[in-house]
C-alpha cells in the first residue's frame, strides 16, 4: 500500500489592512483583482516595508514635546538617500498639518490601540498612526495618507467609517480623522452619510474582495 506523503499548502485566510482595502475600494473593474492578486502573494511572502516610519516618528516628536517642527526638519537628514525625496516632499505638508493643531501646549498624544473588524466575510486591521488629545477634551484618531494623489471620495469614506465604527476599542469618544499629509488637509467623517448605506457598501465590497483572493491563490504542482 502507497501512503501519500503530500504536503497540504496551507489555507491562507482573506485579510487586508485597512490601507489595503481602502486602496481596493477606490479601483475600479479588471484592477480591483490585480490589486488583490498582489496583496496575497505579499502575505504569502509576508514581505512589506514601511517608508514612511522615520517621518511619524518625527511629527509624533514634535507634537509631544511641542517643539514646533524641529524634528521634522532633521528627519531628512536621518533617512536614507533614497527616501531623502519624498521625505522633503512630505515635509511640507507635515509641518502644515502640525501649525492646524493650533497651541502645541493645547494638545498631546494619546495611545491608541489597534482593531479587527469583521466587514462581511473579511478580516480588517484597523490601525491609526496615533491619537489626539485636546485641552478642552476633544480627541482624534489620526490615520495618515501619504500617497500622491489625494485620498479618493471612496478611500476616504472607508477608512472614516471603519475608524469609527472601532472607536470603543481604537480611541474612547475621539473622532476619527484622515490627514492628507502630503497637502495638510484634514478629512472628516461625512455627517451627511448614513452610516448603514457605508456598512452595505463595505460589505459588498468585502465580499468581492474575498472571492478575488480565494481566485487568485497561488496554483499547486
Amino acid at each position: 500500500m502507497t501512503i501519500s506523503t503530500t504536503t497540504p499548502v496551507p489555507v491562507i485566510p482573506p485579510y487586508a489592512t485597512m490601507l489595503g482595502f481602502t486602496r481596493y475600494v477606490s479601483r475600479t473593474g479588471p484592477a480591483k483583482a490585480t490589486f488583490v492578486g498582489g496583496l496575497r502573494r505579499q502575505r504569502e511572502r509576508r514581505s512589506g516595508f514601511n517608508p514612511h516610519g522615520q517621518l511619524v516618528k518625527a511629527l509624533k516628536a514634535d507634537i509631544a514635546f511641542r517643539t514646533g517642527g524641529s524634528y521634522l526638519g532633521g528627519v531628512v537628514d536621518v533617512v536614507k538617500d533614497r527616501w531623502k525625496p519624498l521625505y522633503g516632499t512630505l515635509r511640507t505638508g507635515a509641518r502644515t498639518y502640525l501649525d492646524s493643531l493650533g497651541d502645541p501646549q493645547q494638545v498631546d498624544l494619546a495611545q491608541t490601540r489597534d482593531a479587527i473588524a469583521t466587514v462581511g466575510p473579511l478580516a480588517v486591521k484597523i490601525n491609526p498612526h496615533f491619537g489626539l488629545r485636546f485641552a478642552d477634551g476633544r480627541r482624534e484618531a489620526v490615520r495618515i495618507h501619504f500617497d500622491e494623489a489625494p485620498p479618493s471620495p471612496e478611500a476616504a469614506t472607508a477608512m472614516l467609517h471603519l475608524m469609527a465604527r472601532h472607536m470603543d476599542q481604537i480611541l474612547p469618544n475621539a473622532e476619527p480623522v484622515l490627514v492628507d499629509l502630503r497637502r495638510g488637509v484634514t478629512h472628516r467623517i461625512d455627517t451627511a452619510a448614513r452610516p448603514a448605506d457605508v456598512e452595505s457598501w463595505l460589505a459588498g465590497e468585502a465580499a468581492a474582495f474575498t472571492s478575488m483572493w480565494s481566485a487568485t491563490a497561488t496554483p499547486t504542482a
